[in-house]
């Protein structure tokens, strides 16, 4: 019992750090506002968070197996907090982008932590339904961005808000640094690599694996609906092109965190039962990628029929949580922490690098159009351009296409039967 609630304070950080992820989409129109950004600003301010996470998932995952979780989950979260109170208290771009930066550098050990800490406390044969519970706990804290923040946005404003979870995050470092432990036997806070040359040792065995670079390469274009959509332009869009409320459209989005939240306990569940990795990744892409065309290009769609496509896309793509548990099948036991940092950073490439990508074809989609808008826009620093549903269709088409490239990946992925080689 007491793993489970180790791991589980571990999991309150991700859950923690995953509402800070998506606050801007929650956001989007004060935060334009506020900056004077276009849809490109607007993606390079969300994508300074990746920036860091991404950049650190290597070295956390080293840092991780090294020293343990106990003080680098406290550390980081302390480092979110600083980071979020830079973010929502300047008028000064570069310094909300430092802010944004930092709240990246923290969440970068999240995730990777909680991972740790079930292979250290919890039965190996658990790990993929782990990783898909504690994905799922991330998408719990999506969805309270979600809804819970636009309220306390319409009440107090979007800074004030910011500052709340500040102070929310604040708590939970002193909950961390007293809940975590490094060992089931004893408080000792050390790692599980004796020494930094063990680790880049393991890192070099695992970055020499092809197999460890295509289960990531899944992972990331398979979690576009996360990463892309629902992290930042899942609100706009549903807005701009299906003419849903703020309130609306902020559910809707939820919608696809709730049926996240399910499928990936389930997904992890039904893959560590059969003893198969393959079958559910396949499956699960394959439908998400039907069902996210769906979103996209069928017409006349209302709120009712979005809300259910959202919540089928969640379960589908939940298969994404199952390339954790075959990234550590796949690597050196001791070394678990660097084989998922590994494949973390692979899955969260698709945000830092199309968060941007998708602000700029909306804004190409919207010079291709009607270049004197466009132009018309810069020139008077007021960058309201209305995305037409046809601009989003332009720009989002990365992710089915994306995800159907994942689909076929799952043919040259080796199947590890839930047991590691080592």
């Amino acid at each position: 019992m007491i793993g489970w609630i180790v791991c589980a304070l571990g999991a309150l950080f991700y859950s923690y750090e995953y509402l800070l992820r998506i606050t801007p989409s929650v956001m989007e129109a004060p935060l334009r506002a506020h900056f004077n950004l276009s849809a490109t600003g607007f993606g390079t301010l969300s994508g300074f968070y990746y920036y860091a996470y991404v950049a650190m998932q290597v070295p956390v995952g080293i840092l991780m197996d090294r020293f343990g979780p106990k003080r680098l989950l406290t550390m980081a979260c302390l480092i979110c907090v600083i980071g979020t109170v830079m973010f929502a208290g300047t008028g000064v771009f570069w310094v909300s982008a430092v802010g944004r930066f930092l709240v990246g550098l923290g969440s970068a050990f999240a995730f990777v932590g909680v991972l740790k800490l079930a292979t250290i406390w919890l039965p190996e044969d658990k790990l993929a339904m782990v990783s898909g519970i504690t994905s799922a706990l991330g998408a719990l804290g999506a969805i309270l961005g979600d809804n819970l923040l636009v309220i306390v946005i319409d009440n107090h404003g979007w800074e004030a808000t910011i500052q709340y979870t500040a102070v929310a995050g604040a708590i939970l470092t002193i909950l961390l640094w007293f809940g975590i432990k490094d060992h089931v036997n004893d408080n000792a806070s050390s790692g599980t690599v004796e020494n930094f040359k063990c680790g880049i040792k393991d890192l070099l065995i695992i970055t020499e694996n092809p197999q460890i670079w295509i289960n990531g390469l899944f992972g990331c274009l398979v979690y576009l609906p996360t990463t892309v959509l629902a992290e930042l332009w899942g609100i706009p869009y549903l807005q701009h092109a299906h003419m849903l409320t703020q309130e609306s459209a902020a559910f809707a989005n939820s919608i696809l965190f709730v049926g996240f939240t399910i499928g990936a306990p389930l997904m992890g569940f039904i893959s560590d039962k059969l003893r198969r990795r393959k079958m559910p990744m396949l499956f699960g892409a394959t439908g998400a990628a039907v069902v996210m065309m769906v979103i996209l290009y069928v017409p006349g769609l209302t709120a009712y029929h979005i809300n259910a496509l959202m919540f089928i896309l969640g379960l589908l793509y939940s298969s994404q949580a199952i390339v954790f548990a075959v990234g550590r099948e796949l690597s050196p036991k001791e070394a678990a922490g660097t084989a998922m940092a590994l494949t973390n950073m692979m899955v969260m490439l698709g945000a830092m690098l199309l968060q941007p990508l998708v602000g700029r074809l909306l804004d190409w989609s919207v010079y291709l159009r009607d270049k004197s808008l466009y132009m018309s826009n810069i020139a008077s620093d007021k960058m309201q351009v209305l995305y037409t549903a046809d601009d989003y269709q332009f720009a989002l088409t990365i992710i089915p296409l994306g995800i159907l490239i994942a689909a076929i990946l799952t043919f040259f992925l080796r199947e590890t039967h839930a047991h590691a080689d080592n």
